[in-house]
């Protein structure tokens, strides 16, 4: 599975155009973001991204998940999103 990270920087419309890609070569993407601005990105992201796929007749699943990584030798918590299509 192909996990794309997401920051509060990110582009929404670019993060979107990746996850299509990878969705219609790949079965599921994972999305991860650490904090409110990088979560509101990525969900940005993956409702731009249906409106990609939409035509080809794809949808997508959605799950939420929690998430401990490591950046620099400290845990953090992060909030990914596993999609899938539907």
């Amino acid at each position: 599975m192909e996990v794309l990270k997401v920051s509060a920087k990110s582009l929404p419309k670019s993060v979107a155009g990746a996850l299509a890609s990878v969705l219609r070569g790949n079965d599921s993407v994972e999305i991860q973001a650490i904090g409110a601005g990088a979560v509101n990105q990525a969900i940005k992201a993956i409702a731009i991204s249906r409106g990609f796929i939409a035509p080809n007749g794809i949808d997508l699943v959605v799950i939420p998940a929690f998430s401990e990584i490591n950046i620099d030798g400290q845990a953090r918590t992060a909030i990914k999103f596993i999609i899938e299509p539907k």
